[in-house]
């Protein structure tokens, strides 16, 4: 199950260079392109061109485990951005909504393309099973979807699920996408992944995958993913996906049950040539609400995330937690303890995005499309079965609270750091029944009078 790829940040890592395109003129992803929408606290938004980390040599050579070449001479930025030229979101249909609305056109779409699933994972954001959905949006449906989409935007579009490897026509939904000038991706549980399947992705020109794994032993993989053998059959998906040039990252839902495990689990990513590692908060939402007691406390969130910014410093992989708005707080603190500013030629994207995206540059589309600011996010704002998905992100009344920080209630409104950091709006809806409210899992106080620096 692809089940923390329906949130605002829960992407494949798109941050590296990597040929997308033509032979004649070959292509890459750019989310610095991004960071214009995202910005924070006067950060200026600048495309950084980023190398591999420190002690890869910086030949012509693809270095093992990163699937893109670098610039000669580039250095590794802590939590730099890999990559120039696909902008999402950058075209000339985006730049004209922008124009006409005044609204940011969405680069990152999270589109469930189908709710079946071969697993039946513990905290699934879907509660997804195996078998046919009622509703599911017909090929013909998601053709007519992406035409509308593409007249507002030119997006990174997720495909995901429940599984979406179990919906037949994915090959021809990533080939209309890809016409149509958007980019697609897919977000995995990687046990479907034969050689066939990766010749696919590689001839389909998909160039990243992201995969779960929330433990670093079959026992407990299994046990939490609900099916015996699933951590073995993971870790093959993953290899076989690497020799046909496919990138992977890998993503780690952090509960209770794995708080002490995050190292153990990054190490496995590591020593597998994994491109990049996200950790996951959880929301709970789905079968994730059954394991509301297994929610970090906050101050153990804090922990894990303060983890995080130490441990990227040394990791020879792209690192980034998700459903962690308060991340983008806490390297600031951390920085300034340190003596430093977070800035983009030190911190590069990690200087100029924020943490909460839903709404603003990121849309999730259910399996029956439905419009929500994310996947956890339990507010259905229109359907494209009925609406264009243009009108949608244009005139909800959600969407455009969502992008008016002003609105915050409680401590988030009154904080110093809310243009980087905004608090969780979907843990905010499932814990308080308002979106708007404080983030229920952040232990900071605002400071009277304080500017984020």
């Amino acid at each position: 199950m692809a089940d923390n790829v329906g949130n605002a940040d829960a992407r494949p890592d798109l941050e590296f260079e990597q040929e997308i395109a033509g032979a004649d003129e070959p292509g890459t992803i750019d989310e610095q392109e991004m960071a214009d929408a995202e910005a924070g606290c006067g950060q200026a938004a600048v495309a950084i061109s980023v190398g591999h980390p420190a002690g890869v040599a910086m030949t012509g050579e693809r270095p093992a485990g990163h699937p893109g070449g670098a610039v000669a001479g580039a250095t590794q930025r802590h939590g730099g951005a890999r990559s120039m030229g696909f902008r999402p979101g950058g075209g000339e249909a985006a730049l004209a909504y922008e124009a006409r609305t005044g609204i940011k056109a969405p680069r990152i779409i999270a589109w469930e393309i189908t709710r079946s699933c071969n697993l039946s994972c513990v905290h699934c954001r879907a509660a997804a099973e195996f078998g046919h959905y009622h509703g599911e949006l017909s090929l013909d449906q998601i053709k007519a979807t992406i035409d509308d989409i593409v007249t507002i935007t030119n997006p990174i579009i997720i495909l995901t699920g429940g599984e979406p490897l179990m919906r037949p026509d994915i090959w021809e939904i990533i080939d209309y996408a890809q016409e149509k000038g958007a980019m697609p991706v897919i977000g995995t549980n990687a046990t479907l992944i034969t050689d066939e399947i990766a010749a696919k992705m590689a001839s389909h020109k998909i160039p990243r995958i992201s995969v779960s794994v929330d433990f670093p032993t079959a026992q407990e993989h299994d046990a939490f993913r609900g099916q015996v053998g699933c951590f073995d059959k993971t870790i093959e998906g993953i290899k076989i996906a690497k020799r046909h040039g496919i990138g992977v990252q890998i993503n780690m839902t952090v509960t209770t049950l794995n708080a002490d495990k995050v190292e153990a689990v990054h190490d496995l990513a590591e020593s597998l040539g994994i491109d990049a590692f996200h950790i996951f908060m959880l929301v709970p939402t789905g079968r994730g609400s059954d394991l509301l007691d297994k929610e970090l406390p906050p101050e153990e969130y804090e922990r894990v995330l303060a983890w995080a910014y130490e441990r990227q410093k040394t990791s020879s992989l792209h690192f980034k937690p998700t459903d962690a708005p308060h991340y983008y707080r806490i390297i600031r603190q951390l920085a300034k303890a340190e003596g430093k500013k977070v800035t983009r030629e030190e911190y590069g994207l990690d200087a100029m995005t924020r943490g909460c995206l839903g709404g603003i540059t990121f849309v999730f589309i259910s399996h029956t499309g439905d419009l929500q600011p994310c996947g956890y996010f339990d507010m259905q704002l229109g359907n494209v079965k009925t609406q264009k998905f243009s009108d949608i992100w244009t005139e909800s009344k959600v969407f455009n609270d969502l992008r008016d920080y002003s609105l915050l209630k409680g401590k988030c409104g009154r904080c110093e750091y809310k243009a980087v950091c905004g608090g969780c709006r979907a843990r905010a809806l499932s814990v308080t029944g308002d979106y708007l409210a404080a983030e229920p899992y952040c232990v900071y106080e605002p400071t009277p009078g304080a500017v984020c620096e």
